[in-house]
């Protein structure tokens, strides 16, 4: 019968779904909302990108949400633009979140957008106009500056236009990304010049993303997080755990123990002695033995055997 199997009750306990799997799933459903209500043929007067995406006239409105919205919209005439995010949000959780925990994670991801949007508004502020920020790319970013702390040389592997293989370190991928990512910011972004053959890239934004990585690892992830979810545990590579000094601890005050081995004579005293022994070895274990009992037992195995 049904009720006589625990997996098929209703009680039965289900695992939860991941934070990971939620944000892919939001990602998703905000890139479908962008496409339906952009689409000529749905009369909905306004995009999703007017409510949701991120801009100087939304900020001076009082919409503050999409300094947090504008990470689940994408660009729907690139949508490699969010194809790349989607599958490095997937491959970068399947290993931080072991790590990190999903509470940290997701603080993570909330934070660099957050962080990410307000450094791109406060480049864009002077400029006001009609220019707006979409993606998750600096979320994406603060991750892999997390997981290139983390493995700083874990190889990564893949094929450069299918073809050449290349293999990469995190630690100077996040270098070369941050690199790009000032240099655009300084020297295109604040200017208010745009970039060589039309490249849309919020480099602010971008940098907001690294520099919320950095500042985790360095001040929250060895830290006690009062927000962490129960049961978030966290684990730290061994090379992290080099300069912590283990913690003192003072062995109980046990009485002396008698280490003596008892001097018997008689081989039937002997074998008397060692089957109450190992009766004790069968019903306490070896750890239950004294120093002096584990020396008898030693002794006796040269003096049985003799003829």
């Amino acid at each position: 019968m049904p009720s006589d199997r625990s997996y098929l009750r209703d009680d039965y306990p289900r695992e939860r779904t991941s934070v990971l799997t939620w944000l892919i799933s939001a990602i998703v459903a905000g890139f479908a909302v962008q496409l339906v209500t952009s689409s000529s043929w749905v009369s909905a007067g306004r995009s999703a990108d007017y409510f949701l995406a991120l801009s100087v006239p939304a900020l001076e409105r009082g919409w503050v949400w999409t300094l947090v919205t504008h990470v689940f919209l994408h660009s729907t005439g690139f949508i490699i633009h969010g194809i790349f995010n989607v599958f490095a949000l997937y491959f970068l959780g399947r290993e931080l979140l072991p790590m990190l925990g999903s509470g940290r994670f997701l603080g993570v991801f909330v934070s660099a957008t957050v962080v990410g949007g307000s450094l791109w508004a406060a480049a864009h502020w002077r400029f006001g106009g009609g220019e707006s920020h979409i993606g998750a790319t600096p979320a994406v970013a603060a991750l892999f500056t997390v997981f290139a702390c983390l493995l700083p040389k874990q190889p990564l592997s893949f094929l450069l236009f299918f073809i050449f293989p290349v293999t990469l370190r995190p630690k100077h991928v996040v270098m070369a990304f941050a690199g790009i990512a000032a240099f655009g910011f300084m020297f295109y972004e604040l200017p208010g010049a745009g970039l060589p053959f039309d490249i849309s890239l919020s480099s602010s934004a971008h940098l907001g993303g690294i520099l919320t990585g950095l500042f985790y690892f360095r001040f929250v992830h060895e830290s006690t997080w009062p927000f962490r979810r129960r049961g978030d545990e966290i684990e730290r590579p061994r090379w992290m755990k080099r300069g912590r000094k283990p913690s003192l601890v003072v062995p109980p005050t046990e009485s002396p123990v008698d280490v003596t081995p008892t001097v018997l004579t008689g081989k039937e005293n002997i074998r008397a002695e060692v089957d109450r022994i190992l009766d004790k070895i069968n019903s306490e274990g070896l750890s239950a033995l004294t120093p002096a009992e584990k020396a008898l037992l030693d002794n006796a195995k040269d003096l049985l055997s003799r003829r």
